[in-house]
């Protein structure tokens, strides 16, 4: 057989086995950003699926910022440390910094890159990285690819760091702890003030992931600083913050913020910073935009609690069985994929379009609908999805819990 006919059939048997599972990935094609309404496929949804928490992505003040500084440029035409780092990118970083009251910031062209170039830079062979067992895919790849030992405790189990952090001094070495602020799948809060106490405790470094935390929740000096300063810690606490673009802000790319020495260490030693071309300028200043946006309608804010409070309120009435989250994401936990699938279509067909998680995104026997909540949602909106949802569950209401 030859090489190529051999990759084809071991390429067909893995995707075979996929969809037998219920567990493959169809894409779906929106004709533009929601907003909350989209027409997908063809068909016009309400969406409950964003991670555009505060509707910034079709903000129009946002859009004709990203035209104006598409004339600085299609793309920045080269790296950062190259010649690819624009006045634009200088003031968004500077931005960045002001609203996470930290002393300096770097952006990066995603979440993803961020995370990784940022753990890899920080920690390698001899040191220790401890995560929780629920982060983000890309703090789990950095803790895999930077040659550190890579300890991992239970989801939120303060006991079971104090372990991991005991066996990272045991080995020696420098350790960072890596964990999301807010989890991308379950809505719910890492116990921060505690973690950044055992860090102290153990001369660890704290790094938070603050993709949904950042512009959703923060502190009343902070607003807008993400799940950190809602838990009261400021940059001597959790030393490391990487925050993203494309959710809150509605834009794209990320960012690390921390100490000026952090920042300038960032920039000689993480690879997917110094080896990648820079965020293109159009990008930058979109989001540069948006954070400004943020900082000038807090109302913006203060509709997407109220959102999520009413969601809350009316699920509870209903009597469906939310996990529990003070977020913007609302699992409704189902266990089975199949379950989970039929009651996506379900509400598909209904007009409403919810995300469909399953494994390998999320632990098996973990399957569930994630539903997101946006500020540009109206609560007749939100009553009309839990009509749907508590009438879509039908059958699989006792799979739920």
């Amino acid at each position: 057989m030859s090489p190529i006919s051999s990759l084809e059939v071991t390429l067909r048997q893995r995707l075979d086995e996929r969809r037998q599972r219920n567990l493959y990935r169809e894409l779906k094609t929106l004709a533009a950003a929601p907003g909350p309404l989209a027409q997908v496929d063809g068909r016009e949804l309400l969406t409950f699926s964003s991670n555009d928490y505060l509707g910034l992505a079709t903000h129009p003040d946002v859009i004709a910022a990203q035209q104006a500084g598409a004339e600085l440029g299609a793309g920045a035409t080269a790296s950062h440390l190259v010649n690819g780092h624009l006045q634009i990118h200088r003031q968004l970083e500077d931005k960045i910094a002001e609203i996470t009251g930290r002393d300096a910031a770097l952006v990066f062209s995603s979440g993803y890159m961020a995370n990784v170039g940022t753990i890899c830079a920080l920690v390698g062979r001899g040191d220790n990285v401890i995560s929780d067992r629920l982060n983000h895919a890309s703090l789990i790849d950095g803790a895999r690819l930077c040659g550190a030992t890579s300890l991992r405790f239970a989801h939120n189990d303060l006991d079971g760091l104090q372990r991991q952090l005991q066996r990272a001094a045991a080995n020696g070495g420098q350790t960072l702890v890596a964990v999301d602020g807010v989890y991308s799948m379950d809505g719910d809060c890492a116990p921060l003030a505690e973690m950044a106490e055992l860090c102290r405790r153990h001369s660890a470094w704290l790094m938070v992931d603050e993709a949904h935390g950042f512009g959703v929740m923060g502190s009343p000096q902070l607003p807008l600083a993400g799940s950190i300063a809602l838990a009261g810690l400021g940059q001597d606490d959790a030393p490391v913050m990487m925050g993203t673009l494309g959710k809150a802000a509605g834009n794209a790319g990320a960012f690390v913020a921390g100490s000026r020495a952090l920042i300038d260490y960032l920039v000689q030693f993480a690879r997917p910073y110094i080896y990648t071309t820079g965020m293109p300028p159009a990008v930058a200043a979109g989001a540069l935009a948006a954070l400004e946006v943020m900082q000038r309608e807090p109302e913006r804010s203060a509709r997407l609690q109220r959102n999520i409070e009413f969601f809350r309120r009316r699920a509870a009435q209903l009597q469906l069985p939310l996990v529990e989250s003070a977020s913007p994401i609302q699992p409704l936990l189902l266990g089975d994929e199949n379950a989970v699938m039929a009651v996506a279509a379900e509400l598909q067909q209904r007009g409403f379009l919810v995300g469909a998680i399953r494994p390998p995104t999320v632990p098996a026997g973990t399957a569930r609908l994630r539903i997101t909540l946006s500020a540009n949602h109206s609560e007749a909106q939100i009553d009309q999805l839990l009509t749907a949802l508590a009438e879509s569950l039908g059958p699989w209401a006792e799979t739920a819990s």
